[in-house]
């Protein structure tokens, strides 16, 4: 369990939930997923569905604006994008078993890239191409809403300095503090644009080393270009890191706020999930031991 109020669901409930709501699929086997997500439980529905719940208990109606949300998202990309994105099917209404509203999704082939550091230059080259696409898909007028990452470095402020009062194991936290202060003040000229938001090592699938699905859109929407940049340090290293900046032609500033935005979302995984997701953990470590590593030499951290 990674949250006190995190919801216990069974196979059988999710059976049922479907039963009462979607007869038509009401003979497809229902299987767990293993998954190191954080927000949804996944649950297949035969070969070509997959059910989201969510896992946190919350106010319906809230949950339920999320999730249509999410949805309008998704259909946003859809073929907008040079890979695969999430498709939505249905959405489920709270049922005996499960007190909260969830969705339905065309299932997407494909492994997470969970498993480290991807070196490929043509790997570094397909995320940049699906960044680039979001980036390209008009924001209506919308601008960053508050919520999350995305628009000023200085409004995550007390949110990283919490975080760095935490346990920082294995990194000194001076030197962590060090580079937050370096970070936070970069400088930005550029509009908000589209981004996926949440550009994790789990949120993408490959298959044959290349880029073949981006998954969990709930959090694309308008935000700072550099939010999209934290792959750099999460998961690529080498010559794809290289091919993913020179793709979308980040200059120095736009670098160092993408290194700020990484740096931002690993502290907060650092401690909260030590125990409960060595996943979301351990890449919270190895995003921050690559943003302390790729600091530019003007910047390093003191020794201490």
């Amino acid at each position: 369990m990674m949250h006190a109020d995190q919801l216990g669901v069974s196979c059988e409930d999710v059976a049922g939930l479907v039963a009462d709501q979607f007869p038509r699929w009401r003979q497809l086997p229902v299987t767990q997923v293993a998954s190191h997500g954080t927000v949804h439980l996944l649950f297949r529905l035969g070969d070509e569905l997959v059910a989201r719940l969510p896992m946190q208990l919350a106010d319906p109606g809230t949950v339920q604006a999320a999730l249509a949300a999410e949805q309008r998202a998704a259909r946003l990309l859809l073929g907008r994008v040079p890979v695969a994105t999430p498709e939505p099917v249905a959405m489920g209404a709270p049922g005996r078993a499960y007190p909260m509203p969830w969705a339905v999704y065309r299932w997407l082939p494909g492994e997470t890239a969970c498993g480290g550091p991807a070196g490929d230059a043509r790997f570094g080259a397909d995320l940049a191409r699906f960044v680039a696409a979001v980036r390209d898909i008009d924001t209506g007028g919308r601008t960053f809403d508050g919520r999350g990452r995305g628009g000023r470095l200085a409004d995550v402020d007390d949110y990283v300095d919490g975080c760095l009062a935490l346990d920082t194991t294995p990194f000194t936290a001076g030197h962590l503090r060090d580079l937050w202060a370096a970070l936070r003040s970069t400088p930005r000229t550029e509009p908000d644009v589209m981004t996926h938001g949440d550009l994790m090592p789990g949120n993408l699938l490959v298959s044959h080393g290349r880029l073949s699905a981006v998954i969990d859109v709930g959090t694309v929407g308008p935000a700072d270009p550099a939010l999209d940049l934290q792959p750099a340090w999460n998961l690529l290293s080498g010559a794809a890191r290289a091919a993913f900046r020179a793709g979308l032609d980040v200059d120095d500033a736009a670098w160092d706020r993408g290194r700020a935005w990484a740096f931002a979302q690993a502290i907060g995984c650092l401690d909260y999930y030590r125990h409960t997701n060595p996943v979301m953990s351990g890449t919270a470590v190895r995003t921050l031991a690559a943003l302390l590593a790729d600091t530019p030499a003007g910047r390093r951290t003191p020794s201490r």
